[in-house]
């Protein structure tokens, strides 16, 4: 989602590029959502939607068959289009094989015996053979629906089966990674060694080799009918899920990362951009769970790791990756009517299509959460198994009649006014309908206003949802009476938020004496007179004061103010809630007053210094107005001020009184009073005829009052000379004779 501010997107794209950054105010926003991240983060329904953010309709998906059983793995078809699909649970004693014929209803053909079915095969004569796994058999069905043994591998696991021309059955198997040749007298022997656990994945390509994909260590191989292999790429995952041809060009899936001690050789692929990550996990195999698989219903099974990757390996073996995900599971490849790559993935269900090495396409989004199988049909149709459950669909080859698409909630952040909805969009002779809704509560289902429809034209559509705080919007696309889709790539939707007062939030008055800005007055001091820093670092509002002995601490939001006698300086934060540039007038009052005098106006800084010798000593308070005219025409613009609390102006020394002199042997004392009538005394000093100047404690040792009591020490004709500072810098000098 991105919020534009000014009255054309376009200008806003502008600013957005340039410097300063743009600084929003209560101006026209755009909401614009053109990526497929954010329409993702809707609700889509029958939409496809590419990695560039455009939008069509799905192919038709059509539920053939709920089997009831929580995994299909396999699909096979006969001559006669009869759809043949397979697969079970981890659990129970036997496992059946399902068919559908063409225009009939699907029915159970066979029960076997074993837990689960991961390949099926249909043979010249329209015979069905299914393989059984974990104690892995191989069984031909006939029409009846009686299985008989065909082929016994002696193996655990058989996870793929293909006919040649010839009639021989190819079975690739697991824990040995052997893939056996078998005759049509279901006589077999060993036909390749992959020298790999398991041989996963298996077809029969257009030259009659054999393209099979390994785990773990990944490994998509061709064996000539001579029975001779060749590596044609090694994965950088472990498990070779899926392996399929088109035109003479070999694409493979592979998931999970690899063991350890299992090495990566080959080309460095080719990396495209690749789809959005989906939140989801797949599932490794635990004791005799296979590889690879979602875990069993009920069962534990550790995550998958490492995402998925598709390959392409052309005609001269050049291999690259041509999509990948960090969390989708790619268990499927087919083609559609194009010759595009159909993946299947694990474990949000969704379908996607690779239409070049930069764009992919979210296209469907399956019930189920696994799409284990694809089988190309007649006329373009894709049959589609899954798992988590069992169910057989149809993709295409028309699209579907509409589809819809529920934005995600936008949230104006305040009250709000609703302008035009704009579409970028080729109709195609379809129709794209807009309906909107609106609310006060970030829930859209609890007290919103009803859905309303936008007519929408070139020049847009005005929203009819009430002004509130969250908005959204309801696309209905709907194909043409030629069955194309209309296609969408961009929402703009413009939104006035409500001006609301800027806030004053805190005022501090920083220490007597310091400003912002370095000044000079010979009434300044050094720091060898008065042991006062030059400079003071504050911290930001609000924070703690620093301590003494730690004035370099800088804080986000600090400032480091220049000693000037005299000065004060008031600073404070403010904040608007439509991100509104603001001003201030800053106002000065005495305790016992009731007017304010303005010390300045239309200022843009967040602090204030003044010269408080022009003011009587006394108590007094800042006042501080923020206003934001400058985002506002005047009728709009609203303010909002805050006092600070009381500090005092004092700009009078300390006096000295009570003075005495008494004789104290050979020596005399002499005897002082300090009093400030507004400020503690800070500090006394003495020097002895013209001498270095000498600190002096009060008779009470500490320095905590307005009024302190002070005895220096002397001799008869020596001239004492004494300094009184208060707390606020100013201070008194005075020379005493001692006679």
């Amino acid at each position: 989602m991105r919020i534009y501010s000014g009255p054309f997107r376009a200008a806003a794209l502008v600013l957005l590029a340039a410097a300063p950054p743009l600084c929003l105010a209560v101006d026209t926003r755009v909401w614009e959502q053109s990526d497929q991240a954010e329409f993702l983060r809707g609700t889509p329904k029958n939409l496809a939607i590419r990695s560039d953010g455009h939008i069509t309709l799905s192919p038709e998906f059509k539920e053939l068959d709920s089997t009831g059983v929580p995994y299909l793995w396999a699909l096979a078809r006969d001559s006669k289009g009869t759809l043949y699909y397979a697969g079970g649970a981890p659990t129970g004693a036997s496992t059946k094989v399902f068919e559908l014929p063409r225009n009939g209803k699907p029915r159970v053909l066979a029960e076997l015996t074993g837990l689960e079915v991961h390949a099926l095969a249909v043979d010249a004569q329209d015979r069905v053979y299914a393989a059984v796994l974990p104690d892995a058999k191989v069984y031909r069905i006939d029409k009846s629906g009686k299985p008989e043994l065909f082929f016994d591998p002696k193996c655990k696991y058989i996870w793929a089966m293909a006919f040649d021309r010839a009639g021989n059955l190819f079975v690739a198997t697991g824990d040995s990674g052997i893939i056996y040749k078998v005759g049509p007298d279901g006589n077999g022997a060993k036909f390749y060694d992959t020298q790999e656990t398991h041989a996963r994945s298996m077809i029969v390509d257009a030259d009659a080799n054999l393209i099979a994909g390994t785990e773990p260590g990944g490994l998509i191989i061709r064996i000539t009918p001579a029975g001779k292999g060749f590596v044609l790429y090694q994965a950088n995952k472990r498990e070779v899920t899926a392996v399929a041809e088109h035109d003479s060009v070999i694409y493979a899936a592979a998931i999970g990362s690899k063991p350890s001690g299992v090495s990566v050789t080959g080309p460095s692929p080719v990396l495209p951009s690749s789809p959005p990550p989906v939140t989801s996990t797949g599932t490794q195999r635990q004791g005799s769970q296979p590889p690879g698989l979602p875990p069993a219903v009920g069962s534990l099974s550790a995550a998958v790791s490492g995402g998925s990757e598709l390959y392409r390996i052309q005609k001269d073996g050049f291999a690259e990756r041509i999509w990948n995900s960090p969390s989708d599971l790619i268990y499927a490849i087919a083609f559609d009517s194009a010759g595009k790559p159909v993946i299947g993935t694990g474990n949000k269900g969704t379908i996607y299509r690779v239409d070049s090495d930069q764009l992919s396409t979210d296209l469907l989004n399956a019930p189920p959460t696994q799409v284990t199988a694809f089988l190309p049909g007649g006329n373009g149709v894709i049959y589609a198994a899954t798992g988590n459950v069992g169910n057989v669909y149809s993709i295409g080859p028309s699209i579907a009649e509409s589809g819809t698409l529920e934005s995600e909630v936008l949230d104006a952040n305040d009250f709000a006014h609703w302008g035009k909805i704009h579409l970028t969009s080729d109709l195609n002779g379809g129709a794209i309908a807009v309906e909107t809704r609106s609310g006060n509560l970030n829930n859209p289902e609890n007290s919103w206003s009803g859905w309303s429809g936008v007519a929408v034209s070139d020049l847009g559509g005005s929203i009819q949802s009430p002004a509130a705080r969250f908005l959204q919007y309801r696309l209905v696309l709907s194909r043409s009476g030629s069955g194309q889709s209309p296609e969408l790539s961009t929402v703009d939707i413009a939104y006035l938020p409500r001006n609301i007062a800027p806030k004053v939030n805190a005022i501090e008055i920083a220490p007597f004496n310091y400003r912002e800005a370095p000044t000079s007055s010979p009434l300044e001091r050094s720091v060898a007179a008065s042991g006062s820093p030059l400079t003071l670092t504050m911290p930001a509002i609000g924070a703690k004061k620093p301590t003494p002995g730690a004035p370099s601490l800088e804080p986000s939001g600090s400032a480091t103010l220049q000693y000037s006698k005299g000065f004060v300086t008031a600073r404070w934060n403010a904040s608007d809630p439509n991100g509104d540039s603001l001003i201030y007038k800053v106002e000065l009052k005495r305790k016992g007053d009731t007017f304010w005098q303005v010390l300045k106006d239309k200022l843009q800084d967040r602090y204030y210094a003044f010269d408080t010798t022009a003011f009587a000593d006394g108590e007094y308070t800042v006042r501080v107005t923020a206003s934001d005219a400058p985002a506002n025409i005047p009728s709009e613009a609203l303010t909002s001020s805050l006092e600070s609390d009381p500090f005092t102006i004092d700009n009078t020394p300390p006096e000295l009184n009570e003075v005495s002199i008494t004789r104290n042997g050979t020596g005399c004392v002499l005897h002082f009073t300090a009093k400030d009538a507004l400020s503690w005394i800070d500090k006394a000093e003495y020097s002895i005829d013209g001498g270095d100047w000498i600190v002096l404690q009060p008779v009470s040792l500490v320095s905590d009052s307005q009024v302190l009591s002070y005895e220096v020490n002397a001799k008869e004709h020596q001239t004492v000379s004494v300094r009184v500072f208060d707390d606020n810098d100013n201070v008194v000098v005075k020379q005493f004779p001692i006679h």
